[in-house]
């Protein structure tokens, strides 16, 4: 049924642009913009995946709330399918608040419900319909953890291949499941700080290549200097189109993507690399992870001059 399954966590974005980056405290301080966007590593992805073309599956948890129906309509929208949603009376669904510093940004999230599904809330039979099983978020999804690794391997056994994008870990621990899950993965897709510290080294060199030696295929995104990927002992680095960013919220979950648009297709891995460069870049043409794709305008146009990518086909 579908080209990409994923469990995962959801939100909403409040960002607001134009705070100090030191904030004094019980002052009135005025943000001179605002948006309210599609949040969360796996509904970024979920969207902009479905919008590129692939039939998508969408396995989550939110509250009986405003929040989480928005957040659900804008799914539906984009053609995922979000039929296998459980909802919890007596939780709210999670939301980040984003203040937008330039280059840099503070994100302050409430987990809610993002933090409370476990495997039991999953349908097995239906992540299962498909070619591929995707992860993000490991560390914020608490109540997903333990069952996690386990369902990957069915997943697995049943001829999915498996993706995850851990994010950040906000304890800066890096443990547990991670290792387990390291032995589940054929693509692990992080960014260059998120691979340091899970391969325990300050060189991103050594840790790309003690990753590759657990993982089948590692891509790391490195931002205005695109990706870098590796597979064995093979290594691409690609550089990324030459944009002006609005915002670079979620432009990693759209490089993820990308390059699964591009794996799924059996494209060479220079190849995958380079269209999850070009499909972060347009999400950076707009305020928020997904609106640079609700743009169907705009996408149009932005792919037409970059063909090469063939994210569209």
């Amino acid at each position: 049924m579908f080209d990409v399954t994923i469990a995962g966590e959801i939100n909403l974005d409040l960002i607001l642009y134009g705070l100090a980056e030191q904030m004094p405290v019980d002052r009135e301080l005025l943000a001179n913009d605002f948006r309210l966007t599609l949040g969360s590593s796996s509904a970024i992805l979920a969207h902009n995946l479905s919008v590129l073309g692939a039939k998508v599956g969408f396995v989550t948890r939110v509250g009986s709330d405003p929040l989480g129906e928005i957040a659900l309509e804008r799914l539906r929208v984009a053609g995922v399918d979000v039929s296998r949603t459980t909802f919890a009376s007596g939780s709210q669904t999670g939301v980040t608040l984003l203040l937008h510093h330039g280059a840099t940004r503070h994100i302050l999230t409430y987990l809610g419900t993002m933090a409370e599904m476990t495997v039991s809330d999953v349908d097995v039979d239906f992540v299962a319909d498909s070619r591929h099983f995707h992860v993000s978020s490991l560390f914020l999804q608490k109540g997903l953890q333990a069952g996690l690794p386990a369902l990957c391997r069915e997943l697995s056994g049943k001829g999915l291949t498996i993706s995850l994008d851990t994010n950040d870990d906000p304890e800066d621990r890096w443990g547990a499941p991670l290792d387990e899950m390291l032995d589940c993965v054929d693509v692990l897709l992080p960014n260059e700080d998120e691979a340091k510290r899970m391969a325990q080294t300050e060189d991103l060199d050594e840790a790309i290549a003690r990753l590759a030696k657990r993982v089948s295929i590692v891509a790391v995104k490195c931002g205005g200097r695109g990706s870098i990927v590796q597979a064995g002992e093979q290594r691409w680095s690609v550089p990324p189109p030459q944009v002006v960013p609005v915002d670079t919220i979620g432009a990693g979950d759209s490089y993820n993507a990308g390059f699964l648009k591009g794996y799924l297709a059996k494209k060479p891995l220079a190849e995958c690399a380079a269209m999850g460069n070009f499909a972060a870049a347009f999400s950076t043409l707009r305020p928020g992870g997904t609106e640079s794709y609700r743009d169907a305008e705009l996408m149009q146009s932005f792919f037409a001059a970059h063909t090469e990518t063939a994210l569209l086909d």
